[in-house]
């Protein structure tokens, strides 16, 4: 792409950003991480978004208004409003009140500060109504992290040295009206500085340390290693100080009483020591090794006196335990479906640059499958369906269209196959009469007999009930089936939702999969409905997120097959056995120098 036409789109790109994130956020957001110390934009762009946004439950709960702006509001700004009955109706803030604390004479908080404001229903805009802070809150697809990442790094940034501040960008600081002078404690030649004076307060602490080595009721502590000659010179010059001090005064010899305590178990401790073991009893035990991290929160031991732990947190609607518990939100989730939801997610965005998707977060991704709209359709959940199906069949002008998974064969060519060979069959004989045997029959060959029928009997095959029209649905659209629809990537007006019916239909032959395709047929394609491509269309908004997922998980599943998948991963091993060479051959050099 020409320089030029890059960037005409980046313009373009942080133009759209602008458009898309709330402006009545966008001076309170900077004003907070100006000056901010957060290492990583990641971890402030994470913070920033749990200070923002509230969920609606957490107004119920014991929450500090004046911790930050959870609560705080700005006129102009996109809200819900939530009534006595809980109700959530969207408004716009026309007016904002705040309300100064009441202090008593002591200077203690009689009442603490407060705000109300005058709020416009988004279908009555012109009726204002006065409400609290406690029935306002944000809506969370505002905007998301991805657009508030996207508008920090396009307005923020800092210097290349560990512990550097955020800094809003001078044009930004100046339209906004933000003050861009550091403060002093955060230069760079005052952070400097303070690491020189904690380093030596360190050094003189260890110096004190090995002072207190030399009194005479004490043992002597020596350092791992006894050739260190430096140490040794050290260790007698110290000495020689310590017995002129000494030979002046002869009162630093004698130790405080008060300064040995009597232990348990016959120990004799020393304030600010380790517990020494005295005469005729067993050293104490050490102490427990401290927790080696990263591990499980769940493997901590509880710490006393401490808060209890939060109550857990669950996806799904069906919890696996029992005791207390905190839903994170109604998403009618089954617990059966959240592994599967996971694995396709990572599925995703670790091969999107094969699918030719951008990284989503599992946010947006849980959202998008939890859409239900008849007129508004997801595009993120298009871009996806369509992207993995592309991978399992070729282009037109791409090896003639060639399928890349390995497909069971059809029931509907298998069933013309049987009639084509019914009529010029010939007619079956007549079935011979059975031989009986000559011996005498007893009662207990009448009853193996007996038992011998109804073994055939119970043999018999039985009448399988009908439970989606897919079948069909595929014969009407013979001519032009779901692999010619996806050799021509005809994905519009949403017959991708066709393309996935033939597709489960035709791997619903294969025993291993006929369950799940049926009970993901039976929902695409009802048999109390005509079978046409526009019901396939029209049903797959009424399933749920538990189906969508199944759905993908076979699709994921497929795409795992095909060449593109294997090339990619073929090359990325190639790339890193390369990086590692390089790493090895720059150690050399670096060892050879």
């Amino acid at each position: 792409m020409p320089t030029n036409c890059a960037e005409l789109a980046q313009i373009e790109a942080s133009g759209e950003v602008d458009d898309a994130f709330p402006d009545t956020l966008k001076e309170p957001i900077l004003r907070w991480v100006q000056f901010s110390t957060i290492p990583r934009l990641d971890y402030l762009v994470d913070r920033v978004f749990e200070v923002i946004l509230v969920p609606s439950e957490s107004l119920k709960m014991n929450a500090d208004p004046s911790q930050e702006f959870k609560h705080d509001f700005y006129p102009g700004e996109n809200i819900v409003v939530i009534d006595n009955n809980g109700g959530r109706n969207p408004a716009v803030i026309r007016e904002k009140i705040k309300f100064a604390a009441r202090l008593r004479p002591d200077n203690s908080v009689e009442s603490p500060a407060y705000a109300r404001y005058y709020v416009c229903s988004i279908n009555r805009p012109d009726e204002a109504t006065l409400v609290d802070t406690a029935q306002l809150v944000r809506e969370r697809k505002t905007f998301t992290k991805q657009r508030l990442r996207s508008f920090l790094k396009k307005t923020i940034d800092h210097e290349a040295w560990s512990g550097a501040p955020w800094c809003v960008k001078p044009k930004v600081a100046e339209e906004y009206r933000i003050n861009g002078e550091i403060p002093p404690h955060l230069t760079y030649e005052n952070q400097m500085l303070q690491r020189k004076v904690n380093l030596a307060m360190k050094k003189q602490n260890d110096f004190e340390g090995q002072l207190l080595n030399f009194h005479p009721g004490l043992p002597l502590l020596k350092p791992k290693g006894q050739k260190n000659k430096q140490w040794s010179q050290d260790l007698a010059r110290l000495t020689d100080e310590y017995q002129r001090a000494l030979a002046a005064n002869p009162e630093l010899s004698k130790v405080p009483q008060e300064q040995f305590i009597k232990g348990p178990n016959g120990f004799v401790q020393v304030n600010g020591f380790h517990p020494l073991a005295a005469k005729g009893h067993p050293k104490p035990p050490p102490p427990p090794p401290p927790p080696k991290y990263p591990i499980e929160d769940l493997e901590l031991a509880p710490i006393r006196d401490k808060p209890p732990r939060p109550a857990m947190k669950f996806l799904s609607d069906d919890i696996p335990m029992p005791g207390p518990v905190s839903h994170a939100l109604d998403s009618g989730l089954f617990m059966r479906s959240v592994g599967p939801l996971l694995e396709t997610w990572d599925t995703l965005n670790v091969y999107c640059e094969v699918y030719q998707l951008d990284s989503f977060t599992f946010d947006d991704y849980v959202e998008a499958l939890q859409l239900t709209s008849d007129t508004y359709h997801c595009q993120l959940l298009v871009e996806i369906h369509c992207a993995v199906l592309k991978k399992l069949v070729n282009d037109v002008n791409d090896k003639n269209g060639q399928v890349q998974i390995s497909l069971p064969e059809s029931s509907i060519a298998e069933s013309g196959d049987s009639s084509l060979a019914g009529d010029s069959a010939l007619p079956s004989p007549t079935p011979e009469p059975e031989i009986k045997p000559n011996g005498r029959t007893t009662r207990s060959s009448l009853a193996k007999s007996e038992a011998a029928e109804l073994r055939k009997a119970g043999h018999s095959p039985a009448v399988e009930t009908r439970v989606h029209c897919a079948r069909e649905m595929e014969q009407s659209t013979r001519s032009y089936d779901w692999k010619a629809r996806l050799r021509k990537r005809d994905f519009k007006d949403g017959t991708w939702v066709y393309i996935i019916v033939g597709l489960l239909y035709q791997l619903s032959s294969d025993s291993r999969r006929r369950k799940s395709c049926d009970e993901i047929l039976s929902k695409l394609a009802p048999t109390d409905q005509e079978a046409t491509v526009q019901t396939a269309i029209s049903q797959y908004p009424l399933t749920d997120i538990n189906t969508r997922v199944k759905i993908l998980e076979i699709l994921c599943m497929l795409s795992l097959e095909t060449k593109a998948i294997r090339n990619y991963m073929e090359d990325c091993t190639n790339n890193m056995t390369d990086y590692r060479k390089e790493r090895i051959d720059m150690q050399r050099k670096r060892k050879a120098a």
